[in-house]
């Protein structure tokens, strides 16, 4: 009877983990359903950036050239689509450092919206120059998700509150995240992202 049971019981329990893989994925922020993605990407280095996994930097202090060490992600057009991951710095000699970008890539290829810190922990919007948040600081660890529908809006959320909501023109875009010397910044920078998820709807 007890074996009789048992083999009930892992029966039903390898019936949820099924049922439970064929639910739609929980993001963090925005309303559902949600559709887990595991898009591939490309790693850029270029002038003095390094890339070791999930731990990117800037090794100079140069203050001009393409200074960059990024993770890019595929294109995408339409829909809806989400991205999260976590950012800690661990140690920054330099100021205005991109962090998160997303891309257009079509029908005019260039930066849409790019999210930078500055030293002291001050986090903004590269195109606008609005606070989007405070506190990056060397050691402190911040959530970044942005949702993006394509031909309505963008929206940036920093540690699950909405911090920006800008309109977004059709076409094709990509993600793109790490360490980026903005046109006014510099390095050096050492930063580590972690828990990088993307969604669609």
């Amino acid at each position: 009877m007890r074996r009789r049971l048992r083999t009930a019981g892992v029966a039903a329990t390898a019936v949820l983990g099924l049922i439970a893989s064929a639910m739609p994925a929980n993001a963090q922020v925005g309303t559902g359903p949600w559709t887990a993605e595991n898009p591939s990407f490309n790693v850029q280095e270029r002038g003095c950036g390094q890339v070791d996994g999930l731990n990117f930097e800037l090794i100079c202090s140069t203050g001009s050239g393409d200074q960059r060490a990024e993770r890019r992600y595929v294109t995408y057009t339409g829909g809806t689509r989400q991205f999260e991951g976590s950012f800690r710095i661990t140690s920054m000699a330099g100021s205005r450092i991109s962090l998160k970008q997303t891309f257009r890539d079509a029908p005019t290829a260039g930066p849409y919206f790019m999210l930078a810190v500055e030293r002291g922990g001050r986090l903004y919007a590269v195109h606008g120059g609005d606070t989007l948040g405070s506190g990056a600081t060397v050691g402190t660890s911040v959530r970044v998700n942005t949702v993006h529908q394509v031909g309505s809006t963008h929206k940036v959320y920093i540690n699950g509150s909405l911090k920006q909501t800008v309109s977004s023109s059709g076409g094709s875009y990509y993600d793109k995240f790490g360490a980026y010397r903005t046109a006014s910044g510099a390095g050096p920078v050492k930063v580590t992202w972690s828990g990088i998820k993307f969604w669609r709807k």
